[in-house]
């Protein structure tokens, strides 16, 4: 599989170390980046083609990665209209809309992904929607390139998209404030910063592998540590009379209208 990254930033140098590792040739891969530093380092430390421009050997790709910023895709899409034939377009910036992207394209053939930052460590999550032009071979493809820094998951609708942004796109903010709270929270009970950061993260690490690996669901696990009358209860009780649980639930709502909204405004 031969692939072509539009724009050369974190995620994409993320994807390129991740598909590395999992044996894929650097041969095959070649990054379209206009910034003669992340060039130099994409090629210094990967060993990857780099170039300021599409080429004709840029398209001779199976998947042509868009990474760059939703923001700026219309104008760093120009120079593809009317060049693509048979590859097939893995989309990974937020918002943009596969209708959108297919009509600056001139070209139907393409896959939105939203993956999040934890692919920065191969701990990511992707979600992605595929046009109905996309065949299962096609799919595969983009799902093996992110696979290679994580997990993804399909959706058949695409407003579907915009709920996953806001669970796992955003959802690694969320766990940062979490922790902070606990920090805070830790530290003016009087531990100092370094054994409050400690006891903070690895507690969520340590809980999350203890859902990830358990058979047994969310609500038993948390009810397993709630004793009757006990410190975890009296937490959860002041959590409850605070309206934690509703909070996090309209944010989520809150961040997945927000997407929607960010659809329109970068499809323009």
């Amino acid at each position: 599989m031969k692939i072509t990254f539009i724009g050369g930033g974190n995620m994409a140098t993320a994807l390129i170390g991740g598909l590395l590792k999992k044996g894929y040739s650097a041969a095959a891969m070649q990054v379209v980046e206009p910034y003669a530093e992340a060039r130099d380092r994409l090629t210094e430390v990967f060993g990857v083609r780099a170039i300021t421009a599409v080429d004709p050997a840029a398209l001779h790709c199976d998947v042509l990665v868009l990474a760059v910023k939703p923001q700026q895709m219309k104008a760093a899409v120009a120079d593809l209209a009317g060049k693509l034939s048979t590859q097939v377009v893995l989309s990974i910036a937020a918002g943009l809309r596969v209708a959108d992207m297919a009509a600056w394209l001139g070209y139907n053939k393409i896959v939105r992904a939203m993956p999040n930052t934890p692919a920065l460590i191969g701990a990511g999550m992707a979600g992605l929607f595929a046009d109905p032009s996309v065949n299962e071979e096609e799919r595969q493809q983009t799902e093996k390139i992110l696979q290679a820094v994580g997990m993804t998951v399909w959706v058949k609708d695409e407003a579907q998209i915009d709920v996953i942004t806001a669970v796992s796109g955003s959802g690694p903010a969320y766990v940062f404030y979490f922790i902070e709270a606990l920090e805070t929270a830790a530290q003016s009970l009087g531990l100092d910063a370094a054994a409050a950061h400690q006891l903070a993260v690895q507690t969520f690490v340590g809980a999350s592998q203890l859902v990830a690996m358990s058979d047994e669901s969310v609500a038993t696990l948390r009810e397993r540590v709630t004793s009757k009358g006990g410190t975890t209860e009296a937490a959860l009780t002041i959590f409850a009379q605070m309206g934690v649980a509703d909070g996090i639930e309209q944010g989520v709502v809150a961040a997945a209208v927000r997407g929607r909204a960010l659809g329109e405004l970068f499809g323009q």
